[in-house]
């Protein structure tokens, strides 16, 4: 249910959606998950077992996209690299068979299929997610994940996409998707990415993210792509603990699909993101979905970096070394992983209270012309109180001198 009250069209989302990517046509109507991006070029792909249809083919791209551009990973890497460190990602499933995730997908679990180990991936959603975390560097192409070496841990819940504002495809019930948050949990996963989205409230959901937060377990979830329907809340991006991840463009500007909201904490790229495709290559894609990796990424680095430091811990040091952003729905800010890992608090780390963005800190005018005139007519009241003063003082010394001046005829008195 939204807050803002039940929705006609989506009544029929109440399952668990993918929160990207979108189509580029439409971004905010193909919202929750939409098909994956046209893919960079034609090459052979082949075929993932079990899929009703096989994954769109993609080739390598070397060009180095603009979120790897503006965090430049290669300057964490002497300073941690995720290693260690393994997050969860419940989503549609990982292929491992990637060049630049083999070695770090670890064998997960399958709710939507019985017997599988969460490496089959038929949309490419949840490899598009692990590969921003962990794809591995190669000189001859331009992708590669903020935690390299930390471990993936596959859970698959959905091959569900949104394609001209439906959706397609199976997914999990909800009690399900908590069951995949807990097993997750008890399989050691220090951190779990959540890209996906529940419209409603499920008691079993909201359990299993505080069976998660109990057990210094970092939960960061994407907050949807539904901005031009209203915001609707989205869980468990909603849910206290959970870190609340928003998408930005190039530009530094909110991406026009993400959703605006209190449960907005951070916000990352999640647009235009250059993505590992199922088998090999690349695509591009957007959603809130991507922007949500970035953050589990960071998050495993500072595990790694500052193992001392509890689940709370480490996402008040997320929030508190965000860069400022330049309006409303953007949280504590824009991440950065480079802070986050180097700076150093003086106290506790804690999670600060929402930041008010810098457009809301330039003073207003009107207000700025209203003091400088109190001030002014404070000024002349002092200064017409103290001229008074002196007056009055004038007068009353007068009284008092003249009349004795005047029996005296104003002789000087007699000094003895």
């Amino acid at each position: 249910m939204s807050r803002y009250g039940p929705r006609p069209v989506l009544a029929a989302l109440a399952a668990i959606l993918l929160t990207g990517p979108t189509t580029a046509a439409n971004p905010t109507t193909a919202g929750i998950s939409g098909a994956l991006l046209s893919s960079v070029g034609p090459v052979t792909a082949s075929r993932a077992p079990g899929c009703a249809t096989p994954p769109a083919p993609a080739r390598p791209v070397s060009a180095v996209p603009w979120p790897q551009q503006r965090y430049a990973p290669e300057r964490l890497q002497s300073l941690a690299t995720g290693s260690g460190v393994t997050v969860a990602v419940v989503d549609s499933g990982v292929d491992r068979s990637h060049p630049q995730l083999a070695g770090r997908v670890l064998t997960g679990t399958d709710l939507l299929d019985a017997g599988g180990d969460g490496t089959r991936d038929c949309v490419g959603h949840g490899t598009g997610v692990a590969s921003l975390i962990a794809a591995t560097a190669r000189d001859d192409l331009g992708l590669r994940g903020l935690a390299p070496k930390a471990r993936i841990l596959p859970v698959r819940v959905s091959e569900q996409q949104v394609v001209d504002g439906r959706g397609t495809g199976r997914t999990v019930a909800p009690e399900d998707f908590a069951r995949a948050i807990r097993w997750a949990v008890d399989n050691d996963a220090d951190v779990v990415n959540l890209s996906v989205v529940l419209y409603a409230d499920h008691p079993a959901v909201r359990s299993a993210v505080g069976y998660a937060l109990a057990r210094n377990v970092i939960v960061v979830a994407a907050v949807g792509n539904l901005h031009g329907s209203g915001d609707p809340r989205p869980y468990p991006a909603a849910y206290e603990g959970v870190l609340g991840v928003g998408a930005i463009g190039a530009d530094g500007l909110r991406a026009d699909f993400s959703q605006v909201g209190s449960y907005v904490d951070l916000v990352a790229p999640g647009t235009d993101v250059l993505i590992a495709a199922p088998g090999q290559g690349h695509h591009r894609a957007e959603g809130t979905s991507y922007a949500a990796p970035f953050v589990a990424a960071t998050a495993a680095l500072v595990r790694e970096y500052r193992p001392e430091l509890s689940a709370e811990e480490v996402v008040g040091r997320l929030l508190a070394t965000a860069d400022p952003a330049p309006g409303h729905g953007y949280g504590s800010g824009v991440l950065n992983p480079y802070r986050a890992v180097t700076e150093t608090a003086s106290g506790p780390v804690t999670r600060p209270a929402p930041m008010v963005s810098l457009a809301d800190d330039r003073p207003d005018p009107a207000l700025l012309a209203q003091q400088d005139r109190r001030a002014a007519a404070r000024e002349r009241a002092v200064l017409l109180a103290t001229v008074g003063g002196l007056v009055v003082a004038g007068v009353a010394l007068a009284a008092l001198i003249v009349p004795r001046g005047a029996r005296r005829r104003w002789r000087p008195a007699d000094p003895g």
